[in-house]
């Protein structure tokens, strides 16, 4: 056990070491305050041992709901310390999602901002989970953070923290109704953040605004810990406001910038863009869907100092998987790239598990020391993603003769709008609870600001009616907002095959038409 803890190499052990080497550096950003590594250090140590003393120890499960800020950074290195297990929680989904998500994890503490509360309360349910608010607000049955931080003995909580235990459970949809549980290990999270400082070139003295949601993998482990891995800056948003990110860049001469291809078309359309000095920023980073290639030119006309890397990957490969470097981005234009440094990948035939050569279409399968232990007490699907002994990502793709890979079309019934993955079949099971929708099927549509739409199209019961207007509030009853139709569409009848099923390709294709027509 001695030997054990001199070789730990977890997550709660990564802010510790850049605090010991860069004590007095700036580690976090947020509105009008500022925290060194020394001072981030010590709260998080505060925070830890105040929730150790309200019963969370290794491996209890502790829900995060809230959106940006420098508690949500404290949160997940606070639960770390203990060897506990951090569930962030999408902020925009519905009391009945969160709920599912805090029951099937088995959370028995919430850490919430103040604002997002009332959607915990509801959440919860029975039981007496611990309650602490991420604020200085206030609210009954619940703690504050700063009473935790003033209680809270500034030393390190000793655990005993092996390298594949529990260190996240993130929740992913897929083709399922319900979104599954991705167990993500220390040793997983290590492996992911050496891929992504490598193949990222990233450094000590990058000054990184983070935008995007630090509930979603990308944000949170390709970018934020690394961040503090390296000693580096970060400056804390609430949300991906094309105005605060410009204004942010700006101010604190930032260096460094992950966006989804949404939020990036939405910066080069705000009148801020050509009033600001963005001189500084040299390593811009975009994921989650391919960045169209008039945009690509586009950003390389505007800012022509910077250097675009695509990250392609998956919740369940923490996430990094494939990455397309700069000097290939014109070069390999829609490409996803190549394998990460911790990462081997392959196109399979989807049915035998066959390597396929150069320029023919099959499933991408990984391995890594970054992949998944496994769903959360779903072991059908765990031996399903890992048959073969390749973790199985449900996307196809082509490998080019320089190995490059380009993702062609996806397995799974995903769609990717704004950033925010999506599953057809969760919307489809919402409408078909419409007393007057005998099928649906939904399905994404090529959309110049979300880069895919979520888009329903419905047959109604025999001597029925139902109107677009029914669909979308029915859907904005059951839905976080995202995952409600943009569109809806009413016919006779679904394209289908022989056994019955539905022919979303053929669905995509006319509706995408459609769109191009701007009908």
């Amino acid at each position: 056990m001695t030997a054990a803890r001199v070789r730990r190499n977890s997550l709660g052990d990564v802010l510790r070491r850049s605090a010991r080497r860069h004590p007095d550096r700036v580690a976090l950003r947020e509105g009008g305050t500022s925290l060194t590594y020394a001072q981030l250090d010590l709260d998080v140590n505060r925070l830890a041992n105040a929730l150790a003393e309200r019963g969370i120890g290794q491996g209890d499960r502790v829900a995060v709901l809230s959106r940006n800020s420098t508690a949500y950074v404290l949160a997940i290195f606070a639960v770390a310390r203990l060897g506990a297990v951090l569930v962030p929680v999408n902020f925009m989904l519905t009391a009945g999602e969160a709920g599912y998500v805090l029951k099937h994890s088995g959370a028995i503490a919430v850490l919430s901002s103040t604002e997002l509360a009332e959607v915990a309360d509801q959440a919860i349910g029975p039981g007496d989970p611990a309650r602490v608010l991420l604020d200085n607000g206030k609210r009954t049955g619940w703690e504050n953070l700063s009473a935790l931080l003033a209680e809270g003995s500034g030393n390190e909580p000793v655990a005993d923290i092996a390298p594949d235990d529990l260190a996240q459970i993130l929740y992913t949809s897929g083709t399922e109704s319900r979104p599954k549980g991705a167990m993500l290990s220390h040793s997983a999270l290590m492996a992911q953040y050496a891929s992504c400082v490598a193949d990222g070139e990233m450094s000590t003295s990058d000054i990184e605004v983070h935008a995007l949601p630090l509930f979603h993998c990308a944000q949170q482990h390709c970018f934020l810990v690394p961040d503090l891995m390296l000693g580096a800056t970060s400056i804390i948003l609430p949300g991906a406001d094309p105005a605060a990110i410009l204004a942010a860049v700006e101010e604190f001469g930032a260096t460094k910038l992950f966006a989804p291809p949404t939020v990036w078309i939405g910066l080069l359309r705000h009148p801020d863009f050509d009033r600001r000095d963005l001189s500084t920023l040299h390593k811009g980073y975009y994921g989650a869907a391919i960045m169209p290639v008039p945009v690509l030119h586009e950003i390389a006309k505007r800012l022509p100092d910077l250097r675009l890397w695509n990250f392609y990957g998956q919740t369940e490969m923490a996430p990094l998987a494939v990455v397309l470097r700069p000097e290939d981005q014109m070069r390999k234009a829609g490409a996803a790239g190549k394998a990460a440094l911790n990462v081997e990948t392959r196109v399979v035939d989807p049915v035998d598990g066959r390597e396929l050569p150069p320029g023919e279409v099959g499933e991408i399968v990984h391995r890594s020391p970054q992949a998944l232990l496994g769903y959360l007490d779903d072991e059908a699907a765990t031996e399903q993603v890992f048959r073969g002994g390749w973790f199985h990502s449900g996307d196809l793709g082509v490998l080019d003769e320089d190995g490059y890979l380009t993702v062609v079309d996806r397995i799974k019934d995903m769609i990717k709008t704004g950033g925010e993955n999506v599953a057809g079949r969760e919307v489809e099971e919402v409408l078909h609870r419409h007393e007057a929708v005998a099928e649906a099927a939904v399905i994404g549509v090529p959309h110049p600001q979300w880069i895919e739409a979520v888009v329903a199209i419905v047959v109604p019961k025999d001597g029925q009616t139902v109107t677009e207007d029914d669909i979308r509030s029915h859907a904005r009853a059951h839905l976080a907002p995202f995952k409600v139709p943009k569109a809806v569409t009413v016919v006779p009848a679904l394209p289908k095959n022989a056994s019955g099923k539905v022919l979303k390709r053929v669905l995509r294709e006319e509706f995408a038409a459609a769109a191009e027509k701007g009908d």
